[in-house]
């Protein structure tokens, strides 16, 4: 029986987890659930799965999760702000911590996780993009296990599985993309929020949605592979697959390719690695190949969606870049969603600001928020300049 965490409970990798979780009573149990601002709906997940602890991320919001659990008649511990997060990650009631929190805010409790010896299940893609050395060193002391949740890495993690040689087995991974909702689309200028998170495969939230239209998603995945199967970048390729049904492929030194094919539905790698090394039902739905049709394969237009260059850039300057380029991506895309920024302008704010922003390495996490504090706050002054120029 493994124990369970989830940081990021009410989002939409949190409800494909406690959907994979419903399904296997007798391999898993809730140890703990957490949300930014979300008290009801916490409480609602409280109700159901009957964790010993909840954590409202918003220290504000901790009163209504509190009556919201005493309304519901649970003896669920109710706790706030982002420290209640860390510790509840390194807490010795579970043994397993999904860290679903979207963005630098999963930072802290991911690394807690890692310290304190957790299966670390890692959606947050962010950990390792800002701190990757320090994420993968607090996974060697504290003697965790990380496993990844997205599709792409999860994908890449299962074609890997029987490469004895690790690294030195493999001439490149190929990530696919697929290519968003604006793959074919000629005039960007006049993109909508609602149009950008309109994905044609994937349920996801807003953010991400985004980083997935202007490829970005794709360019975190690449730091993210760099840093998780120890592959350089040169050997890190991004491919457009619109069918997203191969997830990621590993092409060998032999030049034989293996590819990991399954629907679009995030339950599939969150089985996978909720049960490593066993397999266990899902819930996703079986692929039919007599009704499948054809799967397609293309270049990425980095000439369109300028990030995924900006993000393998990064990757090569190493240091704080990728930290930064994370930081303005976030705060561009939240100006996008609010409407005050046009979407070919979230490339030039995270360009301009990675020119700005002193980018030394990080010796510890003080320094990666730095980053991220000093990389948000030019991005700021970059959206506010933009946006004036555009009219957005």
């Amino acid at each position: 029986m493994r124990r369970v965490t989830i940081l990021g409970a009410t989002g939409s990798i949190g409800a494909s987890s406690l959907d994979v979780i419903a399904r296997h009573p007798d391999r898993f149990a809730v140890f703990a659930l957490t949300a930014q601002n979300k008290a009801d709906a916490l409480a609602d997940l409280a109700a159901r799965f009957r964790p010993q602890v909840a954590v409202i991320a918003n220290r504000a919001m901790l009163p209504v999760l509190r009556d919201a659990l005493r309304a519901r008649g649970l003896a669920t511990q109710a706790r706030g702000g982002a420290e209640a997060l860390a510790e509840v990650a390194a807490d010795a009631g579970c043994d397993t911590v999904i860290a679903a929190i979207v963005g630098a805010a999963g930072l802290l409790p991911t690394i807690a996780a890692a310290r304190a010896g957790k299966r670390v299940l890692l959606a947050n893609k962010e950990a390792l993009v800002c701190a990757g050395a320090l994420l993968l060193d607090a996974v060697r002391r504290g003697g965790a296990e990380l496993l990844p949740l997205d599709s792409e890495h999860s994908a890449l993690h299962q074609c890997l599985a029987g490469a004895r040689g690790g690294a030195r087995d493999v001439r490149r991974l190929i990530l696919t993309a697929s290519g968003g909702p604006f793959r074919t689309r000629a005039d960007l200028a006049d993109v909508t929020p609602d149009e950008a998170c309109a994905h044609p495969n994937w349920v996801m939230g807003r953010k991400i949605s985004v980083d997935s239209a202007t490829l970005m998603n794709q360019g975190l995945e690449v730091i993210e592979a760099n840093w998780l199967f120890d592959i350089g970048p040169d050997r890190i390729e991004v491919v457009v697959h619109p069918q997203s049904v191969v997830h990621s492929m590993v092409e060998f030194a032999d030049a034989s390719v293996i590819a990991q094919c399954g629907t679009p539905d995030m339950r599939t790698p969150i089985a996978y690695a909720l049960a490593y090394p066993d397999r266990i039902t899902s819930g996703s739905t079986a692929l039919n190949f007599q009704s499948l049709g054809a799967l397609t394969f293309e270049a990425p237009d980095r000439a369109r969606f300028p990030c995924l260059g900006l993000a393998y850039a990064a990757l090569r300057a190493g240091g704080g870049a990728p930290a930064v380029l994370n930081a303005a991506n976030e705060t561009a895309v939240e100006a996008f969603l609010a409407q005050r920024l046009p979407f070919t302008r979230i490339a030039g704010v995270i360009e301009e600001t990675l020119a700005r922003v002193d980018r030394g390495a990080p010796a510890g996490m003080d320094d990666v928020l730095a980053l991220d504090r000093e990389g948000r706050r030019v991005a700021r002054e970059v959206v506010e300049r933009r946006a004036v120029v555009t009219g957005a």
